[in-house]
């Protein structure tokens, strides 16, 4: 079983001001944290590059869990990982060939992950479990923080938690849109260990709290 992390996501933080938004998350306590790449294509949004990601790093030692919603992740794979992520996510809808992506990833000395969006079915990821280090199951449609979450898409993280231990294998189950401190248990009830939280993290009046609470609890499954 995988130890229960909260991954606040920076999409959520000040952007005139992130490396303060980062040191919030530090001082919560955590060990992750969720970049949102969006290219404005694949994504009705636009938000961080590789540079940004190189100018954080410089000031931390956190996990740098990037998630990239875009049209083309093979051509930025490289600069996102010299940049210093630590992990790199794709979505299965744009990826042309996931096994030599996900592959790549790790070939740079990064964790890989796969991603798919409420309306992909989960077929689509079963495929390439094998070579990812996380599976990320989106619960709003991709592009803006402070969605309503889906329930529609709790089966979902159900059956890759039922893949993971049929193969044996120990990839995190991450879910990311609209997760707060009301719907995070039915997330980790149904097979999730890792959180992603941007506007229930940054407005909640005591963000240690909340990473305690997330962090402490494991799944019974």
């Amino acid at each position: 079983m995988n130890t229960p992390l909260l991954a606040p996501s920076l999409l959520a933080g000040n952007h005139a001001n992130l490396a303060a938004s980062l040191k919030v998350a530090e001082d919560a306590g955590v060990s992750w944290v969720h970049i949102d790449v969006m290219d404005g294509n694949f994504v009705p949004n636009i938000s961080f590059g590789p540079q940004t990601v190189a100018d954080l790093r410089g000031g931390s030692s956190l996990y740098f869990d990037t998630h990239l919603m875009i049209q083309d992740p093979d051509q930025f794979i490289e600069s996102f990982a010299n940049a210093g992520s630590d992990s790199i996510t794709i979505h299965v809808e744009v990826a042309p060939n996931p096994v030599n992506t996900l592959q790549r990833i790790r070939q740079l000395g990064c964790k890989s992950g796969i991603v798919l969006n409420p309306p992909t079915d989960i077929s689509e990821v079963l495929p390439y479990l094998e070579l990812a280090d996380l599976a990320l199951v989106m619960t709003v449609n991709p592009g803006f923080g402070g969605q309503a979450f889906m329930e529609d898409q709790l089966p979902k993280i159900e059956t890759l938690a039922k893949e993971r231990d049929k193969r044996g294998l120990n990839f995190r189950i991450e879910v990311d849109g609209g997760v707060n401190t009301e719907n995070w248990t039915r997330c980790r009830d149904a097979g999730a260990d890792t959180f992603v939280a941007g506007t229930a993290f940054y407005k909640h009046p005591e963000k240690p709290s909340f990473r305690k609470l997330v962090e402490s609890t494991h799944s019974p499954s």
